[in-house]
Order: C-alpha cells, then sequence, then structure tokens
C-alpha cells in the first residue's frame, strides 16, 4: 500500500509568516493554499508560497515530523529552508503546480458547495 506523505512550509509573500502542515496529495494541497479555498490561516495572512517540503513513506512518519517541526523555534525552521532553499523561491511549479490546476482545484471545490447547496434546497422543500 501507497502511503506517500508529506511535511510542507508555506510562507507569504515577505517570507515573516511560515505555516507548517502534512498531507498526503502534496501538489493539490499547494494548489487549495494558492487557490484560497480554505479560509484559514493561510488565507488569513495570504500565505500561498512553497518553500520547503519533505517527503514520507509512512504518513505517521509526515505527522511525528510535523508535530517535531511545529515545537522547532523559528530561526530552526528558517536554517532548514536556506540549507534547501536559500533564496526561499516558490517550489509549487517544480512539483507540477500551475495556473491551470489551481483553476481547476477551485472550480472542482464551488462544484462541490453548489451541490451541497442545492441538496440543502432539496431537503427543505422535502420537509415542505
Amino acid at each position: 500500500m501507497n502511503e506517500t506523505s508529506y511535511i510542507y512550509f508555506m510562507s507569504n509573500q515577505h517570507n515573516n509568516v511560515l505555516y507548517v502542515g502534512v498531507t498526503n496529495d502534496l501538489v493539490r494541497r499547494v494548489a487549495e493554499h494558492k487557490g484560497k479555498i480554505n479560509k484559514g490561516f493561510t488565507y488569513k495572512y495570504n500565505v500561498d508560497k512553497l518553500v520547503y517540503f519533505e517527503q514520507f513513506s509512512l504518513m505517521i512518519d509526515a505527522i511525528a515530523r510535523e508535530k517535531q517541526l511545529k515545537n522547532w523555534k523559528r530561526e530552526w525552521k528558517d536554517a532548514l529552508i536556506n540549507k534547501e532553499n536559500p533564496q526561499w523561491n516558490d517550489l509549487s511549479e517544480t512539483i507540477g503546480v500551475n495556473d491551470d490546476l489551481i483553476i481547476a482545484v477551485k472550480e472542482h471545490y464551488q462544484g462541490i458547495a453548489g451541490q451541497a447547496r442545492n441538496d440543502g434546497e432539496t431537503i427543505k422543500q422535502s420537509r415542505n
């Protein structure tokens, strides 16, 4: 069974905000961040630049690493990024995230939201 998983760091344009996350699909998750799908921390602070990631064969290992990194001081996280990506370049395109994918992900989620709204209307109508 393939359990490929990732931890990743996202930052903002000025590199003064850092988000640590874990996922089983890095391309999809980064596209979600860039498309502002979830209205949480990364949306609020405009965190949409992938600056670092690590791959794991087991999700349990990725989760353990995420927990470890979340307990690190900011300077330690910065040093880790600087070692692999000293310019803090956006690595999104290197993993396959492009504008077309971001648009497709946004449309997918808009379709799901629309379907949920339609399902809610159907339920309301059937109760009346």
